[in-house]
């Protein structure tokens, strides 16, 4: 296999082949091989005969190499173990409501990104960046630069903040031209704009669905206090009700972050 790698998920299901759609480009940027993964049933008939008829129609319609694999076990567990053997650099996979899914999200080591909907821009021009005031965000901010550049996009930070949750908006909006400086100086095109309500999950979705977003960015780890607000079952959210795509980051385990 070659050094790159994107591992998509087929259960043959109409939101998986989305998601195999939405792996080209991607593949492209990244030099990659797209690894067509089937999680085996033993009620399933020519699961390896639909999945080499699926590796030569990548192919034909992207010019791109296609690898197939059938494993037997649960879904979470086989996908994340594969990704982890051809060392994928993230996942694309159908969204579906399985507890499978979030398990998927919160537990892998590269990227994951959840697809939901039918109608998806061919490219990547604006990116959503929620921000919280977490070390491990900083993360995202480097993971967005990354696909920014590969895509030539434009990222739109976005710091939100309940009605009642005052306390952190001055360090939240001081945080958020940060990091837009920051961005600008990676030679990447950014905005920045404050948004506040009643529910953060649904302002999020909002705005992306104003801008006409490619994709949205949030982290995977457990909430454990106010100041990190993109996790836990705000992300849970987020992931469930996107018609954008969704990319999920899970934090590095480490002692300090480098600030900006």
């Amino acid at each position: 296999m070659s050094q790159n790698n994107i591992l998509v998920p087929i259960d043959f299901s109409e939101e998986s082949h989305i998601a195999l759609g939405q792996s080209y480009n991607l593949a492209k940027y990244t030099g990659s091989t797209i690894t067509l993964l089937h999680i085996f049933d033993s009620s399933e008939q020519d699961a390896q005969g639909k999945l080499d008829k699926l590796a030569e129609e990548v192919s034909t319609q992207s010019g791109l190499k296609a690898n197939v694999m059938i494993v037997k076990g649960k879904m979470h567990e086989q996908i994340i173990k594969v990704a982890e053997k051809i060392n994928a650099i993230v996942i694309i996979m159908g969204y579906n409501s399985s507890k499978g899914m979030m398990k998927i999200i919160e537990r892998s080591a590269c990227p994951v990104i959840t697809i939901k909907g039918k109608d998806h821009h061919n490219g990547c021009k604006h990116i959503v960046l929620p921000l919280d005031l977490t070390e491990a965000t900083r993360e995202k901010v480097s993971k967005a630069i990354e696909f920014a550049k590969f895509f030539n996009s434009t990222i739109h930070i976005i710091s939100v903040r309940l009605h009642k949750e005052k306390r952190h908006e001055k360090k939240m909006i001081a945080y958020a031209h940060q990091v837009q400086k920051f961005i600008k100086e990676k030679g990447v095109p950014c905005f920045s704009k404050t948004l506040e309500g009643k529910d953060i999950a649904q302002l999020v979705l909002d705005y992306a669905h104003e801008i006409k977003a490619d994709l949205l960015m949030i982290m995977s780890q457990k909430e454990f206090n106010l100041k990190n607000i993109f996790v836990g079952t705000t992300a849970q959210r987020i992931v469930e009700l996107s018609e954008v795509p969704v990319l999920t980051i899970r934090p590095m385990r480490r002692k300090s972050v480098a600030r900006f």
